[in-house]
């Protein structure tokens, strides 16, 4: 038998707000998180416009001497696995810490760090690079700081599949807790490559938006969008097995229903014309919860604005729902915070919750010329206030990756 799993605590940073109320404040409000880029001169460079995160300062949200020795993608994981350690109520003194893991990912890891220390290695010579470079700069280092910065002692991964890291971070908690590798697991994504090279890399491939309207920016599904906008931060959950949960009269969120994860095989960065990866996951998803496409509600979409991945996700999402894809609503976080690459499927995730915790769906903010090939309801102008029993989550990463999570209202 597969153990229930269900959601009990949430943590956040973004562009929108820095913690899980004020994100979820500035998505009732329809704030847009995105404006020029502060991090570097971008004199010469096309891009004018990032979604970056305001006002995060490390030494208030985690220990100064730690801080030091994290690059951003770990100080933005830190505070977000802590602020949802602190939300679930759970006290690791009265856990085994080695039922308690951590499954957060990063697409990149520091492009800071590399960006840094090839600079020292180019001017100064080999020896003047930073003995801590390497583990500043992985990935894994923010599962790896998380777990050592909470205590958490259980299994730790880093799960790494582009703009699907997130997504695929959690179903993979979700599937270690059902199976019984864990009770716990701090779950999620983390991101922060808005950089000189990070730019300059996602704008020479022509993905990224050459917009200087921040409110004309990141349309995902408009007729004229072309191009998404980089965004950072880290979304963090804790997942908990429900019998665990209940014994310590945990406050739950939502239940984590299933997961669908596929590979395009198909291209390096375009997702597959037919949308046959995606909506494959999407199915898969719905199998494993045991659900028929009509029960879904909500769809928070990948999404991102680029003309490939909102046409072929609009058309995996008419594959697998069939005549029900007419009915279902569909949003893309992604037109308020732009697109925080590892990190999406992260907040992502955490607004499905939200979602069904407050009975309203957000708007597709920007989204104001219609598509002729993007024809689903994807909550145009206003958001909706109704009953969200099921929401699945989707995100595409580059090289085929496809994940979808379902998530459904808790019920004992």
């Amino acid at each position: 038998m597969k153990r229930r799993v269900v959601v009990t605590g949430l943590g956040a940073v973004t562009p929108i707000g820095n913690t899980v109320e004020e994100f979820w404040n500035g998505i009732q409000s329809g704030l847009v998180g995105i404006g020029e880029i502060s991090r570097f001169d971008t004199d010469g460079f096309k891009i004018k416009l990032a979604a970056e995160v305001k006002g995060f300062d490390a030494r208030e949200r985690m220990d100064v001497k730690a801080a030091r020795r994290m690059e951003l993608f770990s100080q933005y994981a830190v505070a977000a696995a802590k602020e949802a350690l602190e939300d679930s109520g759970l006290l690791m003194e009265e856990e085994d810490p080695f039922r308690v893991g951590v499954s957060i990912g990063s697409g990149i890891g520091s492009l800071q760090a590399m960006e840094r220390e090839y600079g020292k290695m180019l001017g100064k010579g080999p020896g003047r690079v930073n003995p801590l470079f390497v583990p500043l700069m992985i990935s894994n280092m923010a599962a790896g700081n998380v777990g050592i910065q909470l205590g958490l002692k259980g299994k730790n991964i880093n799960v790494v599949t582009a703009c699907a890291t997130g997504t695929h971070s959690i179903g993979e908690a979700f599937r270690s807790i059902q199976y019984g590798d864990a009770d716990v697991m701090a779950a999620g994504g983390t991101e922060a490559s808005i950089t000189p090279i990070g730019v300059a890399g996602f704008s020479a491939l022509t993905a990224l938006s050459e917009s200087t309207d921040p409110k004309r920016a990141s349309i995902p599904f408009d007729k004229e969008r072309n191009g998404f906008v980089m965004g950072e931060g880290a979304g963090v959950v804790i997942l908990e097995e429900l019998e665990h949960a209940k014994a310590r009269n945990a406050r739950i969120y939502a239940e984590v229903a299933g997961y669908g994860a596929t590979c395009d095989a198909y291209h390096i960065t375009s997702p597959a014309e037919d949308g046959a990866g995606a909506a494959r996951a999407m199915t898969e998803a719905m199998k494993d919860a045991g659900i028929s496409p009509e029960q879904v509600s909500y769809i928070n979409a990948h999404g991102t604005g680029t003309h490939h991945n909102d046409l072929f996700e609009t058309r995996a999402i008419k594959a697998a729902f069939g005549a029900a894809a007419d009915h279902v609503k569909i949003n893309s976080t992604k037109s308020m915070i732009g697109h925080l690459l590892g990190a999406a499927g992260g907040v992502e995730f955490i607004t499905c919750v939200k979602s069904i915790e407050t009975g309203y769906i957000h708007p597709t903010v920007g989204l104001l010329v219609r598509d002729e090939e993007c024809d689903l309801d994807y909550t145009v102008g206003a958001g909706v206030s109704m009953d969200v029993e099921y929401a699945i989550s989707n995100s595409l990463g580059f090289g085929g990756h496809n994940g979808s999570i379902l998530v459904k209202r808790y019920e004992a």
